[in-house]
């Protein structure tokens, strides 16, 4: 039995729930925590009757009692303050469920396209897991940023493992914020010193595990049976940050932002199933907007397109847009 967790509200709960589907496909056995960070997040799941092996828990349970948290939670933004939860929902968990002795912490965006099987048996008895950007020589100055992803974190409950995220939790409350400053960055930066500070630290050689839009170019891709392949590696999960979507068939990859080739085989083999899955947990959940019949299509997309033009100008001249019908 594999351990995850998660977190996302209500904006970003179809890309959640694609997140748990592709792990019902394709892991045997595991369960999943949810974070429902918005009252009307947890209200969605907690109707959806097919969610097995999923346990949802309310942003509340996180801080009750938890006054470090709660003090953090007033000298930051939103987004910031998701991101300092990081450590502490991992932590809760681990405290409050006897039965979970190694957690495993997805980011809400991620999707699997195979068994992440080898991941864990790469990990062996390891404490503490770190997943790497893997910035080509080009990009290294994103690792600003950090070295390391928070897109798959994992904790083992023992001493080593425990005494790590402690220190990341309390950290995290001090300062994280969506900025760069003296060697910080969000939840993100501290990830570089779990090596320096701890022992069992295990980063992720897995060439499948965390492919982006920021490293995609560092490998080549195949089809071998219906499945992709990294440099002769199965793909196990990929990472979809930056996708943005304009209107309901047109669509940024985020690409431009590193200046990646969105390939036709990415397109077609990552993107478009991706997409596919978010239409089809947005249809059965009801969240097609009801637009009255007649209207037109200028007045139905322009003001979507307007307001994100600089960045749809940027998707159309690097080619990194893509049609959805």
């Amino acid at each position: 039995m594999y351990y995850f967790c998660t977190y996302f509200d209500h904006r970003y709960l179809s890309r959640g729930l694609a997140l748990y589907y592709s792990l019902r496909k394709h892991c045997s056995s595991f369960k999943l925590f949810i974070l429902c960070l918005s009252q009307e997040c947890y209200e969605i799941l907690k109707q959806r009757k097919e969610l097995e092996n999923v346990l949802l828990l309310q942003l509340n349970e996180i801080e009750n009692g938890d006054e470090e948290l709660l003090k953090a939670k007033q000298n930051r933004s939103l987004i910031e303050y998701y991101f300092t939860i990081t450590p502490s929902f991992i932590l809760y968990i681990l405290n409050n469920f006897n039965e979970v002795d190694f957690l495993t912490y997805l980011d809400a965006d991620l999707y699997f396209f195979s068994d992440p099987e080898p991941i864990f048996e790469e990990i062996g008895n390891s404490s503490i897991v770190i997943t790497p950007h893997r910035f080509p020589p080009r990009l290294k100055h994103f690792e600003k940023f950090g070295v390391y992803n928070v897109s798959w974190l994992s904790f083992r409950k023992d001493e080593n493992g425990l005494k790590c995220l402690r220190w990341y939790r309390e950290r995290c409350n001090e300062w994280c914020y969506d900025r760069v400053e003296d060697d910080k960055f969000a939840d993100q930066k501290y990830l570089e010193k779990f090596e320096l500070l701890f022992e069992k630290v295990h980063v992720i050689q897995h060439k499948g595990a965390n492919v982006a839009p920021w490293n995609i170019e560092n490998y080549k891709l195949t089809i071998m049976d219906s499945k992709i392949y990294v440099d002769n590696q199965p793909l196990i999960f990929y990472h979809f940050h930056g996708l943005r979507k304009f209107t309901s068939f047109l669509y940024d990859s985020g690409f431009a932002a590193y200046g990646s080739k969105f390939t036709r085989i990415i397109r077609n083999n990552i993107y478009l199933p991706y997409v596919r899955e978010l239409k089809r947990i947005e249809e059965n959940l009801n969240f097609r907007s009801k637009e009255p019949l007649g209207r037109s299509i200028l007045s139905k997309y322009f003001p979507s397109i307007l307001a994100n033009l600089p960045r749809l100008i940027r998707a159309l001249y690097s080619n990194s847009y893509f049609f959805y019908p």
